[in-house]
């Protein structure tokens, strides 16, 4: 099985308390678990990866998700502008 591009990263996925407020406001989740939720965003065959310095930035269906490589902290995410 092919590697993620995320790495050792993917599996250290996590967020603080005012991250995860700050994700489900942005994008209007009704979800607890918002790290599984962008888990699950990240590793979909959908989703584009781009690294610009120390973070990543996933761009998948209608959001964009920012994750800090070295620490694997889900920063924020919003919804794309088009």
């Amino acid at each position: 099985m092919e590697e993620h591009p995320l790495g050792e990263c993917l599996e250290r996925l996590h967020t603080t308390e005012l991250g995860a407020l700050r994700i489900r406001r942005n994008l209007k989740l009704d979800t607890e678990d918002v790290v599984a939720w962008c888990k699950e965003k990240i590793v979909s065959p959908r989703a584009l990866l781009t690294r610009r310095g120390k973070n990543w930035y996933i761009q998948v269906d209608s959001c964009v998700i920012t994750v800090n490589a070295g620490s694997g902290t889900i920063i924020t995410a919003h919804r794309r502008r088009e």
